[in-house]
């Protein structure tokens, strides 16, 4: 593809519009609000969502990880403790996450901080998982470099036969973070790039919100 064809490449939006009397006066309530028309909208993982970190030489890494739940302390997901991504979060716990919805045109932007989440919290999750899902969790040395896909499906093969008739449990090196937020952006497709954008701010313990220029 030329330049020229990336540069042409535009779609107008217009399904509907966004005010400051529409907003919940929390944002996680209006993420939830959000979120439960982009399931309606059959949006194919709508809890995927793009997750920024800056490790501790300043460098930033993006990668798309699964929201697992919210609430109102944040934004949580799982992962190895000894990723690429953890080693990053804890040099530095400031992070984004970003939300793309792209069928009903929204986007949700968030910023906060990122804190583990309590090990009973993950020990529920972990074993709310499918046994594929907590096998390949301990299979992988997430973030680290491998050999082969061999190495890895062997590893797989291992645990399949040593958890044939018992439940494993989960593994300390894994578990959840969750972000907690001091800004959340909401970003409403426009007509003619003139798209609606409102961002609360976290001042104190109150929630300000802002309408900004797109």
């Amino acid at each position: 593809m030329s330049d020229k064809e990336i540069q042409d490449l535009r779609r107008d939006y217009g399904r509907r519009d966004l005010n400051l009397e529409d907003l919940q006066t929390n944002p996680v309530e209006q993420f939830m609000f959000w979120f439960d028309q982009a399931r309606e909208a059959d949006i194919y993982e709508p809890n995927a969502m793009t997750l920024s970190t800056v490790n501790a030489n300043g460098h930033p890494s993006s990668r798309v990880v699964l929201l697992k739940d919210v609430d109102a302390n944040g934004f949580t997901f799982y992962t190895n403790y000894d990723s690429q991504k953890a080693s990053d979060i804890e040099a530095n716990g400031l992070v984004a996450l970003n939300f793309l919805w792209d069928r009903i045109h929204r986007q949700v932007r968030i910023e906060g901080r990122a804190e583990r989440v309590p090990a009973s919290v993950s020990d529920a999750y972990f074993d709310s998982r499918p046994l594929g899902s907590r096998l390949g969790a301990m299979a992988s040395n997430q973030s680290s470099e491998i050999a082969s896909r061999e190495e890895l499906e062997n590893r797989m093969l291992e645990l399949e036969a040593r958890f044939a008739d018992d439940e494993p449990s989960r593994p300390a090196n894994w578990g959840g973070y969750c972000v907690k937020p001091s800004m959340v952006e909401f970003w409403q497709g426009r007509t003619s790039r003139l798209h609606d954008r409102f961002a609360y701010t976290l001042v104190g313990d109150e929630w300000r919100i802002r309408r900004l220029a797109p």
